[in-house]
């Protein structure tokens, strides 16, 4: 299933997307919730996938603009830093021991097709092609093998970032947390969906010029390890976001260095998950 959060009446509202449109995930199973993650945390997600496939439910009418981030209110948004092997060496890092993470704010998500306005205290900013987890159940010290059990779904996610400001102290959080520096989308694609956690292609397009392109299967902590890892040092709870890292082809390794700039078209691809579309402005 392709899962999505969609702006209505009655506020943000899980919704399955199909062929024929958005259906009300809700309505499918008579349930008093609204938001997705309520709906993952209700351990309902089996429910909605049988009254899709018995034919329930009616498209709702959406207006412009009307799918949002696919969880827009998560607990936690928990970023991985240096997660590819070819990121790593075209940085000239050693391979790190631990997963490096830092984390965002759910100011920073905006949805696929969203205008982001860059901080003007920032020059140096750049793109960062990544694929996300959502955690389905509560995870606290799970292990590997038991860590795929704990995922809702695979989403794409652009982790914007100003590089001065990211180097400004010893954490990287001052370039990672403005104002729309997470788009993420267009949907939260459940893993029969998505297929093995070990073979997500991730792409990267500026302006329509491939920046980045790889593969899940070159990261250097598996998603199953991240999820052993990470709960762990922490419970991880339902609709939590985990952005697994970026492949190399970032502007900050490119000879010249290259930044965004106003009018800039980003757009995140996969073939398992869609594409994630972003409007630089200034």
């Amino acid at each position: 299933m392709r899962l999505v959060t969609y702006a209505s009446e009655r506020g943000p509202r899980a919704g399955v997307q199909t062929d024929q449109g958005v259906i009300d995930a809700w309505d499918l199973v008579d349930g008093e919730g609204a938001s997705l993650r309520e709906l993952i945390a209700s351990g309902r997600l089996d429910e909605v996938r049988t009254a899709l496939d018995g034919g329930g439910g009616e498209p709702v009418m959406l207006s412009p603009g009307g799918i949002l981030a696919p969880v827009p209110d998560p607990d936690k948004i928990i970023c991985v830093g240096l997660n590819y092997r070819s990121h790593a060496e075209e940085t000239g890092m050693e391979l790190p021991k631990a997963p490096t993470i830092f984390g965002k704010y759910r100011n920073a998500l905006v949805p696929d097709g969203a205008k982001v306005t860059l901080p003007a205290a920032s020059s140096k900013c750049d793109y960062e092609a990544e694929v996300a987890f959502v955690i389905g159940r509560r995870a606290r010290e799970v292990s590997v093998e038991d860590a795929l059990d704990h995922i809702a779904g695979y989403t794409l996610l652009n982790d914007l970032s100003a590089r001065d400001l990211q180097g400004l102290t010893m954490q990287w959080m001052a370039g990672k947390v403005f104002d729309g520096s997470a788009p993420c989308g267009p949907a939260l694609v459940t893993p029969d969906e998505a297929g093995p956690h070990d073979g997500i292609g991730i792409r990267m397009l500026v302006n329509g010029e491939e920046r980045q392109s790889s593969n899940t299967s070159d990261l250097i902590f598996s998603v199953p390890q991240l999820v052993s890892t990470l709960s762990s040092w922490m419970t991880l709870e339902p609709g939590d976001i985990v952005a697994t890292g970026t492949p190399s082809g970032v502007g900050l390794a490119m000879d010249p260095r290259t930044w965004l700039e106003d009018g800039d078209e980003l757009v995140v691809s996969s073939p398992q998950l869609g594409e994630l579309h972003t409007t630089i402005a200034r």
